[in-house]
């Protein structure tokens, strides 16, 4: 982290979590922030579901929800970004304050409710992007007043899905009332059926990942991974945020919504683990939770991911931090004798089950 870097956190620490937010997506595009470029290496490049990624190491939904600092974000180090969540209309979230920082537990707890400005402005803004060094994907939710939730997923993907490279089914928010309803097998090969008809009619057919919830059961969990392999999805993103809250220290602890950060790291690893013993291979999963260090995403990928993301972390690590983990991993790699990242995926699953 630069002296610059360092500095503009401070002030952002001295804000409400999500004026800093707000502020640091406008550095981001104003060109306020040093960033590093394309970061890569013999060992690092790989391909997931046929995406080929500079790196392992993704930007997780959540952070650029309205897709406005995309050109900043694809040079900021990260082999693949992810924005959005957007909804088929624009809706403002649930009331504030939504957001708050658990410093004592380097975690956070959101309620934002899927707030952002509707499919067709996200649409126009990555339709309107400059071609970028790294794949960019979006994630896709659901109205919270839609009498449809699931065809809202299919609305997004034909509107969105022509300006993205990758697209994520995000029915694992808990922020949305029962939308983690639609984890349950019947409900979710019927949303998953909307969605791939309407990928089938794009003149790209790019990847469709799922993302779940780290809240599940083994049960849960088998009945998931069934339905992902049959419905021809192209991966899985484990985890989302979790309903627990054991073991934290922050004042914050009781609010409501899903936890994010450090507390999650084990959670989420033991869940991608399980799914990569389920799928044994057959799909590519993607890890998430808790990523701080190079040494926690080797952990991810060592337990089965092919790749990673982060997002919470650079709240107190900042943006440096994508270029920092994915340059760490590469000399990981190289210490612990893989020549390509593919090489380390699950080779230590069972430290995990």
């Amino acid at each position: 982290m630069t002296s610059i870097e360092r500095f503009g956190l401070a002030l952002l620490h001295r804000l409400d979590p999500e004026t800093a937010h707000a502020l640091s997506l406008s550095a981001l595009k104003s060109g306020l922030a040093p960033l590093p470029g394309l970061v890569t290496s013999a060992r690092l490049a790989t391909t997931v579901a046929g995406l080929a990624l500079p790196n392992p190491v993704g930007l997780a939904a959540g952070y650029d929800k309205n897709a406005v600092a995309v050109s900043a974000l694809t040079r900021s180090g990260f082999g693949f970004i992810e924005v959005g969540a957007a909804t088929p209309l624009p809706q403002p979230g649930n009331p504030k304050p939504r957001l708050f920082r658990l410093t004592e537990d380097r975690a956070a707890i959101n309620r934002f409710g899927f707030n952002n400005e509707g499919a067709t402005v996200i649409a126009g803004r990555l339709a309107a992007r400059a071609p970028g060094p790294v794949p960019v994907g979006l994630n896709l939710g659901a109205n919270k007043t839609s009498t449809d939730r699931a065809a809202d997923f299919a609305r997004v993907l034909a509107l969105c899905g022509p300006h993205v490279d990758f697209a994520t089914v995000n029915v694992s928010s808990p922020n949305t009332e029962k939308l983690r309803d639609l984890q349950g097998p019947a409900a979710l090969a019927a949303l998953l059926a909307g969605v791939m008809e309407v990928r089938a009619g794009l003149a790209r057919k790019i990847p469709v990942f799922l993302k779940i919830a780290p809240d599940l059961t083994g049960d849960e969990l088998a009945s998931i991974a069934e339905v992902a392999l049959a419905s021809g999805l192209s991966g899985i993103i484990a985890t989302n945020t979790t309903l627990s809250r054991e073991g934290l220290q922050s004042v914050h602890r009781d609010q409501a919504g899903g936890l994010s950060g450090a507390p999650v790291f084990e959670k989420s690893t033991r869940v991608l683990a399980q799914l990569s013993q389920l799928t044994e291979g057959r799909i590519p999963l993607i890890g998430v939770g808790g990523v701080s260090s190079p040494e926690e995403a080797m952990a991810k990928i060592e337990a089965g991911a092919s790749a990673v993301q982060l997002y919470t972390a650079m709240v107190y690590k900042g943006i440096s931090l994508a270029a920092e983990v994915a340059r760490g991993l590469d000399a990981l790699l190289a210490a612990r004798g893989f020549d390509t990242v593919a090489a380390a995926v699950g080779s230590n699953r069972g430290r995990w089950l």
